[in-house]
């Protein structure tokens, strides 16, 4: 493969200090990189230095004569009085690019609902994002350069921003005036792990530069690189710490165990990893898996009893909005007749596009807002916390320390069966020590956004609502996050994007597909995103209102007869009942299989009871099999 640029010794500073140093890195044709590190780590500065846009303040940057390189910055720089089609296509007729499949793609996956006449300054920052995008992947380079990419996208625009980068770097389209056809190379600075397992076949890891403190030199930031995608890098960053026997053995403990989810989940997940797989096997051989599930329904049940919180025929109508289209009176219908029962230790992801609900969802749930009708029944010792969007909550804490905000909550918390204090806890979730006593007001959103969860936790709910949690997050804070998850005795529903988390810390979805109902996806997202390109579901409207119930389809659009409606609702609700004897089932049969395999491992030398045991094993794990088949079943049936 021809090169197309590359860096030699290259440094940068930032202030008095040298953020990087000695970074030697290059970009072949048709190469897809993804860029990692942890925040303020310089991973937007190698982006800007290999993309020209800084130059470097030691050694060089070689680029070969004529690659052109165009760059999706965090910031947006849109003049707000240009159009969406002059933003997009600068000084082009609409012939010019009209005329090109690959930009015409671009304008299906991202500018659909957008005017194209439509002023920069009168849309949302989501939508300015967009914009934006099509900008970058519309104009013909050689080099993309993204930082960011899928920030404001929702699954189904990560999904197709995934598919569109793969036509374009590796050759799965034909050739057109943006690179199609393995053409070019992409960079891109992104925190989703999913995207980069789906699109890059290359990890440069930018890590920090380290301060000894004293009169010792700082030791700048490097880079260092990995083949493969996130999951190969994954695995080689454990074995490269594991070899080295780095004092950071809890670090190494968390990509271990994530290492360990990666090969035992989704066959999808895997790579194509250049070297034996049998050294994966190996370093996972002895760790358990994620989540011990049977021990965290036994104490989510001792914690909660048996009711949490159930939606039983709940429909949240919103009042039209004066000049909105329909019948006279006809309301925003946002949930339509939805039942749906959350258990002690259930772990559900929502997903679905922006407008459909969700947060609405959530508002229920924590008693925030009453349904139209329908009722929402509470557990009598439910205590519901809620991971929001923003950071607010913490403003008025701008004076305290970081450890006197999470110990001002709770001295302690026992997470596996261990006590552990609150400086003991930040320390875990990232914070040095020196950071640890940093005020609030002079920490960054991401180290926000891990106060808010620390905080959260102190305060032990037994119900976890978390509302897109990986807003401002790197990837070892996420992998952080998700191991005090996997500990997490109660019910945790989370809402997000991240189509990576939702897979990793939940163990079944659901969506919200703007019909007004909730949906059972018993094949995950994968299933989710085929039921949206299938059409299921009624996208929201483009006026809708936002996430508190802002935004919903018109229900005065439903065609449904009187009669068809009452007989859909009478098939749902035998489907349900139905679902919810499987589920019980299901979960009765693990817990006697998990007996059967603590007996077997307490008698090595009764071979006839083992040979028993062995016998009862079987016939168990097929009950097992047999349970989740039907329940597959009826989940699909009950989505026709």
């Amino acid at each position: 493969m021809a090169h197309l640029l590359g860096t030699q010794s290259a440094g940068a500073m930032a202030g008095s200090r040298r953020l990087l140093a000695d970074v030697t890195v290059g970009l072949e044709d048709g190469s897809r990189v993804g860029i990692l590190g942890p925040n303020g780590a310089g991973k937007s500065t190698l982006l800007r230095l290999v993309a020209g846009e800084q130059e470097p303040d030691e050694g060089s940057v070689v680029r070969r004569d004529g690659v052109r390189v165009v760059v999706l910055d965090q910031v947006d720089r849109l003049d707000p009085d240009s159009t969406v089609v002059d933003a997009v296509h600068p000084g082009l007729e609409v012939h010019e690019w009209a005329s090109d499949p690959a930009v015409r793609d671009v304008h299906a996956g991202l500018l659909a609902d957008i005017p194209l006449d439509a002023r920069i300054g009168t849309l949302s920052g989501g939508q300015r994002r967009r914009v934006a995008l099509a900008r970058v992947l519309s104009t013909p380079a050689e080099i993309v350069a993204l930082d960011e990419p899928t920030n404001h996208l929702d699954v189904e625009g990560v999904a197709w921003l995934a598919q569109h980068l793969r036509a374009r770097f590796a050759g799965v389209s034909g050739a057109d005036s943006t690179g199609a056809g393995g053409s070019g190379a992409l960079l891109a600075v992104t925190h989703d792990r999913w995207f980069l397992d789906a699109v890059c076949e290359h990890i440069w890891e930018v890590v920090p530069g380290v301060d000894p403190g004293g009169d010792r030199p700082q030791t700048p930031g490097r880079v260092e690189i990995y083949d493969g995608s996130y999951a190969a890098y994954t695995l080689a960053r454990a074995e490269r710490m594991r070899q080295a026997d780095v004092a950071a053995r809890k670090r190494a403990n968390l990509l271990t165990k994530e290492l360990a989810w990666l090969r035992r989940g989704a066959p999808a997940r895997t790579a194509k990893p250049k070297f034996h797989i049998a050294a994966a096997e190996a370093l996972i051989a002895d760790v358990p898996p994620p989540r011990d599930a049977v021990e965290l329904v036994r104490m989510a049940t001792a914690r909660l009893g048996k009711d949490v919180l159930d939606l039983e025929d709940v429909s949240v109508v919103f009042p039209a909005r004066p000049g909105a289209g329909g019948a006279a009176g006809a309301g925003l219908r946002v949930l339509d007749h939805v039942t749906w029962r959350l258990a002690p230790g259930e772990r559900a992801g929502v997903v679905g596009v922006n407008g459909v609900g969700k947060t609405t969802l959530l508002n229920l749930l924590r008693g925030e807002l009453e349904p139209t009708s329908g009722r929402v029944r509470r557990g009598k010792t439910v205590k519901v916390a809620t991971l929001s969007q923003d950071t607010h909550e913490l403003d008025d804490l701008g004076d305290m320390r970081v450890v006197e905000a999470v110990a001002d909550v709770a001295q302690t918390m026992v997470i596996d069966g261990r006590e552990v204090s609150a400086s003991q806890l930040t320390e875990r979730m990232g914070f040095t020590r020196q950071r640890a006593w940093t005020r609030i007001s002079e920490i960054s959103g991401g180290e926000r956004r891990r106060l808010q969860l620390m905080r959260l936790l102190m305060s032990e709910p037994n119900v976890l609502l978390l509302d897109e949690p990986t807003n401002d997050l790197d990837i070892d804070t996420l992998a952080a996050m998700e191991d005090l998850l996997d500990s997490f005795p109660g019910t945790l529903v989370v809402v997000s994007h991240d189509r990576y988390l939702l897979e990793r810390v939940t163990d079944h979805q659901v969506a919200l597909l703007g019909d007004g109902t909730v949906r059972a996806l018993p094949g995950g997202v994968e299933q989710y995103l085929r039921l949206r390109e299938a059409g299921a579901g009624a996208a929201p409207s483009s006026s809708g209102r936002d996430e508190d119930g802002q935004a919903a389809r018109d229900g005065s659009a439903a065609t449904s007869s009187a009669a068809g409606r009452r007989a859909a609702k009478k098939e749902a609700d035998r489907v349900q009942r139905r679902l919810e004897k499987l589920r019980t089932r299901a979960s009765a049969v693990e817990e006697e299989l998990a007996r059967v395999s603590q007996a077997l491992d307490g008698a090595p030398e009764q071979v006839q009871r083992l040979t028993e045991l062995s016998e009862e094993l079987r016939a168990l794990e097929e009950q097992v099999d047999q349970a989740e088949t039907e329940w597959l079943e009826a989940a699909e049936r009950a989505e026709l």
